[in-house]
């Protein structure tokens, strides 16, 4: 029986990739719908953040795997969020610059107005809408596979592009470390007590050691690079290819023409 052999800066496997997102270049991704996400900080209305709020839906459920967590993620989580941050908002919102919109809601003294809820719901719609965008490359993309693109197109120094996929691996390895950490203390009967506080203690238990071997990763790291002569060259030979292809240009394209688009319909003050 023979183990297999993970690469954890492999790419996303072939057989995940029958969703056309997966098959994309990560910087089409992010550089197709950038611009939208910073216009809509500015934005105002309500029609232009569900506008984008509902494409990127779309995007996402065509395009991406549709998983019980990918579900519950854009129908449960990212809309109950815009509620309650919507709500909070509208709370916030000074009566006296809504006082001649009509209330909706008076407990004593205090008066909540729909001109308060608009103001609040419409934050809650654009922070969303940022939100999912951004779900469009984060949930179909590989920090290492942006990372790669980074240095293969916008050729940023591959030693800084490098040290970052060796951070990435730190991620899982921490985890492993601390499902280490947190058996010796159960074998070494450390258990600290039941209730919140007593999870804030173990936490805290758990920082020193995860700490040292922290640093030990990363000096084994360091004198790795160093003993493969890594940074000694201007350009380094690639093993993992991400390219620019005609469908990320086109894809490109088309999401910038869709955004200004939806900029223009909702916002005729544009075109003067």
């Amino acid at each position: 029986m023979t183990a297999a052999v993970i690469d954890p800066y492999a790419r996303v496997a072939a057989s995940a990739r029958w969703q056309f997102l997966y098959g994309l270049n990560p910087l089409a991704k992010v550089i197709g719908f950038a611009p939208a996400m910073v216009l809509l900080v500015f934005v105002r209305d309500l029609a232009t953040p569900i506008a984008f709020l509902l494409l990127s839906y779309v995007i996402i459920l065509i395009g991406a795997r549709l998983t019980w967590r990918l579900l519950a993620l854009l129908f449960v989580a990212l809309p109950v969020g815009m509620v309650l941050i919507g709500g909070g908002f509208s709370l916030w919102v000074d009566a006296a610059l809504v006082d001649d919109t009509a209330p909706v809601l008076q407990i004593g003294g205090w008066t909540l107005y729909s001109g308060a809820l608009l103001i609040g719901f419409a934050t809650a719609l654009r922070l969303g809408s940022i939100v999912a965008l951004a779900l469009i490359g984060g949930l179909t993309t590989s920090g290492p596979d942006l990372v790669r693109a980074s240095v293969q197109q916008l050729r940023v120094p591959y030693r800084i592009g490098y040290t970052a996929l060796a951070a990435f691996r730190f991620v899982p390895r921490f985890g492993q470390e601390l499902a280490v950490i947190r058996a010796a203390h159960r074998v070494r009967g450390y258990h600290g007590g039941r209730g919140p506080f007593a999870r804030i203690a173990r936490g805290w238990g758990y920082i020193v050691p995860l700490l040292a071997g922290a640093i030990r990763h990363a000096e084994r790291v360091a004198l790795a690079m160093d003993s493969r002569a890594f940074g000694a060259h201007s350009e380094r030979t690639e093993r993992h290819l991400v390219p620019f292809r005609t469908r990320d240009t086109v894809f490109t394209i088309a999401s910038v023409l869709t955004s200004i688009a939806i900029f223009i319909a909702f916002f005729p003050w544009l075109l003067s």
